[in-house]
């Protein structure tokens, strides 16, 4: 990518989950830091996740290995003395997070100067998990005072999964000059996208407790009149269903969910005596955990779904997924996107997207957002977004379990 060489221009990569965008952009920068510059220059890598770090250090180190350019990466599980090694000699390509480059400043800012004075390039992965929040705030400060301490404007290179509007994306990475930020987007590939939204109603709340304690007691068995009341009994009833058997992915909106779904899944596997193919997978849980769900789903040889937060979103290699299955309405399109982006990824293969909602009972002192249905119709609004860049969109389906909503079409 020639754009990329010169290191005077301000970049977005833009595309699909495993589409290559690390590769796009690092081999024209590799081909600069290989120039005849002396003292060598270096680049800074910015991840929201330290597991995607690891990932990540991984694929470049096999790319810079015969280069013989130094990849380092940068967080609480890496030694001191590599850290050190890096501050003495500032070459090669440092992978670190915000959170990780706030600390440089706070402990080293007297040094800094030295540490990026032939800084070549600041690269941030996962463009678009930043935009809009306060933590891409953060990100947005860092870059700045990290061109203040080299004393020079810096080219900045984004890696950003497609979005609907990249103008965003450009504001964002560049504010000053968003107009002087090239896009260098992904074309659609033609996949076929197959979507499904269940519907189910919440019980009231002082039942869904009770049925939530009980579950949690491994004395206690649950019974039909559990499984019929609860919506999330269903919801995992029908994910062993149609999961079991390949390789997927299972968003909850929160770590006590994932929690709470994977044991459901795994108690399911064991009543039909069965290894256990469903595995948890979020930011709280120990490195040992979070590796034998990444193992399980890269592994091929057994098939395996994880039950995870954002953590499995972003750009780790996991291999191929089937389905992505998204557990209440999504945080944002972005999101939804990149997360769809992990499936059908072989030739040939649909991209499949399982949505699960769920709605409180109406009464006559219902809420307008309960008697509007708000999570259903924000789910489907979400999805409407989506499909706005998928030409391709075959087989949409809307199905609502009997017991819950009429049926609905998009």
């Amino acid at each position: 990518m020639p754009i990329l060489v010169d290191a005077d221009q301000d970049v977005i990569i833009a595309a699909a989950t495993a589409a290559g965008k690390t590769e796009a952009a690092f081999l024209p920068i590799l081909t600069n830091l290989l120039n005849d510059y002396d003292p060598p220059g270096s680049v800074l890598y910015i991840s929201p996740l330290k597991a995607l770090i690891n990932d990540q250090w991984d694929r470049l180190d096999r790319l810079c290995e015969q280069l013989e350019i130094p990849v380092v990466a940068w967080h609480g599980d890496i030694s001191t003395s590599k850290k050190h090694r890096f501050l003495k000699s500032p070459e090669g390509v440092l992978l670190i997070t915000p959170e990780s480059l706030e600390a440089l400043f706070v402990n080293r800012g007297s040094s800094l100067a030295g540490v990026f004075q032939n800084l070549r390039y600041i690269v941030v992965d996962e463009l678009h998990a930043f935009i809009g929040s306060e933590r891409g705030k953060q990100l947005q400060s860092l870059m700045h005072r990290v061109e203040l301490v080299a004393g020079r404007r810096l080219p900045r290179v984004g890696l950003s999964a497609t979005l609907g509007n990249m103008s965003l994306a450009k504001e964002f990475l560049r504010s000053a000059d968003a107009e002087g930020v090239t896009v260098i987007k992904s074309e659609n590939s033609g996949q076929t996208l197959q979507v499904q939204v269940r519907g189910y109603i919440q019980p009231p709340m002082s039942e869904l407790k009770k049925l939530l304690i009980q579950s949690a007691n491994e004395q206690s068995e649950e019974d039909e009149t559990e499984n019929k009341a609860s919506p999330d009994f269903a919801i995992a009833d029908h994910l062993y269903k149609v999961l079991r058997g390949s390789n997927n992915l299972i968003f909850p909106n929160s770590r006590q969910q994932v929690e709470w779904y994977a044991d459901q899944l795994r108690r399911r596997c064991e009543k039909d005596g069965v290894p256990n193919e469903f595995w948890p997978h979020h930011g709280s849980l120990s490195k040992d955990l979070r590796e034998q769900a990444e193992h399980a789903l890269k592994a091929g040889g057994q098939s395996a779904s994880a039950i995870c937060t954002t953590t499995l979103e972003l750009g780790i290699d996991i291999g191929s997924i089937k389905t992505v299955v998204q557990i209440g309405a999504p945080p944002s399109v972005a999101s939804l996107r990149q997360r769809l982006g992990r499936s059908g990824r072989r030739p040939g293969e649909n991209a499949i997207l399982r949505v699960y909602c769920k709605e409180s009972p109406l009464k006559d002192s219902s809420s307008l957002s309960d008697q509007l249905r708000q999570s259903l119709v924000q789910t489907i609004a979400m999805v409407r977004l989506l499909l706005g860049g998928c030409s391709n969109l075959r087989g949409l389906r809307v199905f609502m379990r009997p017991h819950s909503f009429s049926n609905v079409s998009l």
